[in-house]
Order: C-alpha cells, then structure tokens, then sequence
C-alpha cells in the first residue's frame, strides 16, 4: 500500500511537469523551424492541461484583488 501511494506521488510531482515541459520545449522547437501547425497547438494545449493538474491555492479574503 505504502510503495503504490510513493509510486502515484512520484509520478504526479515529478513526471507529470516534466512532461509538460518537454511537450512545451518540442513545441517550441518545431514551431521555430516550421512555423506553427496543428502539432504544435496541440503539443502546447497539451502541456497547459497536463500543467493544470497542480491544485490551486486558495485565497480567503482577497479584498484588494
């Protein structure tokens, strides 16, 4: 129980960031090259969901926002 729990908060803190970062840099790449395209939209659009996955912090009594 304890080794899978590891496991998903491994894969969760450290994998999943990287690979939106790596999706986001291949994005990048190709778009300087090409131009933008299908892929890389989608590679880009990939990455913002993968990196939306990080909770959001919550703010009480944001009176000056």
């Amino acid at each position: 129980m304890v080794p899978n729990l590891i496991r998903r908060f491994v894969i969760m803190a450290i994998a999943v960031p990287l690979a939106a970062a790596g999706a986001r840099k291949l994005s990048d790449a190709l778009e300087a090259r090409r131009g933008p395209s299908r892929a890389t939209r989608l590679l880009r659009q990939g990455a913002d969901t993968l990196g939306g996955f990080r909770r959001q912090k919550r703010r009480r009594f944001s009176f000056g926002r």
